[in-house]
């Protein structure tokens, strides 16, 4: 009699089968998401997430194995907020939507942008990968065409969230520390005094000081604005540049 296989990838163990089991996939992973938007990725282990579902840690051991069970949940849940209940008509419109769906969620969890990396494969990345395909169902390219169109833009996609974190993490320490600011410009101030960086001292270094708003003047746009108008300037540029080589239009 052949042993039953224990299964290390666990979309293909199934969930606890007993009558009245106390927690399934869902709701941990609900207890996981919420601990790591408060929290932080770094938070989470095993004694943290049983406080918060209020069982043992041994018990937390009964449905997730390890961490890497746990962001292979994570990762799942988070494709399945990116997924669109229903594609705009004509590829440009779809790929669009995907990408800004997609942008807008990590920037939703920003741990997810670094955290995530290696994750099991699930059924909800299944659906967001034949969901990006069929955005592009108008266009003459076949599914390997297909695979690395979508490598490019998600290539962007994901580098835009990353420096959007970034940005928007070093913005809200300068609030908490002016100083730090002040020190920076300082600093560079200093180093294009050497004349050793030419092209940077063409800039105008000025708008990128700390100031006063005037009371009669409107107030520069937020950071995060700036930057999603700058994601979508650079989308843009990006179809274009693939309608072009696809020569499609």
């Amino acid at each position: 009699m052949s042993r039953k296989k224990n299964h290390d990838l666990i979309w293909l163990r199934p969930e606890p089968s007993d009558r009245r089991p106390r927690f399934n996939r869902e709701q941990i992973t609900a207890a996981v998401l919420k601990i790591a938007d408060a929290e932080g990725f770094e938070a989470l282990t095993m004694k943290r997430i049983a406080e918060e579902l209020d069982c043992g840690t041994m018990t937390l051991y009964y449905y997730v194995r390890s961490k890497a069970d746990l962001v292979a949940l994570m990762h799942d849940a988070i494709l399945a907020e990116i997924l669109l209940p229903q594609l705009p008509s004509g590829w440009r419109a779809a790929v669009s939507a995907i990408a800004r769906r997609t942008r807008d969620v990590l920037l939703a969890h920003p741990w997810s942008v670094a955290s995530l990396n290696g994750a099991q494969f699930g059924p909800n990345a299944m659906r967001h990968a034949e969901q990006s395909m069929a955005a592009l169902d108008g266009l003459d390219l076949d599914p390997e065409e297909k695979l690395a169109f979508w490598g490019i833009v998600d290539d962007y996609v994901f580098g835009s969230a990353l420096r959007t974190v970034e940005s928007l993490t070093h913005a809200a320490a300068a609030e908490d520390n002016p100083t730090l600011v002040e020190d920076a410009m300082t600093f560079g101030r200093q180093q294009l005094a050497t004349g050793q960086f030419p092209r940077l001292s063409g800039l105008d270094w000025k708008q990128y000081a700390p100031k006063q708003v005037a009371r009669d003047k409107k107030p520069p746009p937020p950071m995060a604005a700036v930057l999603a108008t700058q994601f979508e300037r650079g989308l843009k540029a990006m179809l274009d540049g693939l309608a072009h080589s696809m020569k499609t239009h």
